[in-house]
Parts: structure tokens; sequence; C-alpha cells
């Protein structure tokens, strides 16, 4: 459900990075310049899937965190979406240029994101907050981020890379799925929000 954009009072954003998930979230967000130059600079394999492996691991950590150390934040709720689809979009980039998924894959997540991007502007022009996450979204951005370590997994003709092969595979697929569906709810979310901003105007 999306709702009308609210501002409560909350400590600066200065005060809301210095806290633990905040910072994990940085940290995941400062990695992925660092990401795509192990990929696609020396090519380091070993070292990116580490990095990828850290940042799926933090991404459910920092949620968790969140809660038990009660420190959820605006800032928070920001980070971690955008450091969710920074991995997603850099990945799959790096992972076009070297050829490990093929261009109608990457045009589809990144339509994907594309669109779902375009709908926050126009939920932002109508005076609503972006919508929350969807446990579907969570989910998709959970799956994928499992996939891409097992899609890297799979290069070469070693026995580690033909056992990855299917596990990548059903993982993207089902992934893929899932980021598709969530991006439908999203839009679907921000058509009726739209129709009942520009109802409420006629009255």
């Amino acid at each position: 459900m999306i709702e009308p954009r609210a501002e409560p009072a909350e400590p600066s954003l200065l005060r809301q990075a210095w806290t633990v998930p905040n910072l994990l979230s940085l940290l995941r967000l400062a990695g992925v310049p660092v990401f795509l130059w192990l990929l696609l600079g020396p090519k380091a394999d070993g070292w990116a899937l580490a990095l990828l492996v850290f940042s799926g691991l933090s991404d459910w950590l920092d949620g968790k965190l969140a809660r038990w150390l009660d420190q959820t934040s605006r800032l928070g709720q920001l980070l971690d979406p955008a450091a969710d689809r920074l991995y997603i979009v850099a990945t799959l980039i790096a992972f076009l240029v070297r050829g490990i998924v093929p261009w109608w894959l990457v045009a589809v997540l990144i339509g994907r994101e594309l669109l779902v991007g375009v709908a926050l502007l126009v939920l932002r022009r109508h005076g609503y907050a972006p919508p929350e996450v969807t446990y579907i979204g969570k989910a998709a951005t959970f799956v994928l981020m499992y996939a891409f370590p097992f899609l890297l997994l799979t290069q070469g003709a070693s026995t580690a890379a033909e056992v990855a092969r299917p596990i990548a595979y059903a993982f993207t697929a089902w992934g893929t799925v899932l980021y598709v569906w969530s991006g439908a709810l999203y839009l679907l979310q921000t058509f009726w929000a739209v129709r009942r901003a520009r109802a409420a105007a006629r009255m």
C-alpha cells in the first residue's frame, strides 16, 4: 500500500549513517566499483566472488541488525535497496561484457529497474512516498544474489563449474521471474496511487 509522503522528525543523515546497519550498507555501496574492477580489470574472479558473497551476507545482516538494535532509519530504508540495485546492475553489466549472461537477460532486468525508477519519480510528483519493499521484491533480490556467485563459478571446464551450472541457471530463472513480477506489482501500485491522487484533485 502506497501512502502519501510524510516528513517525520528524524536525526540528521550524518547521525543516521553512524549506525551498524547503515555502515554495512555504505560498505556494500563502496564495494561496487571494487567488484567491477576485479571482474573487468585483472579478472580476479575469486576475489570478486568473495566480495559478492560478502555483499549478500551483509544485505541479510543489516536488516536483522536494524531490527535487533532498533536502528531502523529513513536513510537505511534508502541505502539498502540502493545497494541491492547497484550490485545487480553492476553484476549484470560486468557479466554481459564477460559473456557470462545473454544480452536479453540484462535487457529484461535493467529494463525492470528503469521502469521502477520512473514509477518512483511519478509517485514523488504526486506527493507519495516510495512503496515499501515487498516480500516478493526482497525474495527476488535474495535469489539473484545467490545466482550471481554460481554464474561466476560456471566459468571454465572444471568439475566445480559443471556442478554449479544447473544451480546457477535455476537460481537465475527463478530470480528473474520474481524480479519482473515484483516490478509489475510496483507499477500496479503506482497506477492506483496516481489514479487516487487525480480523483482526489477533481473533488
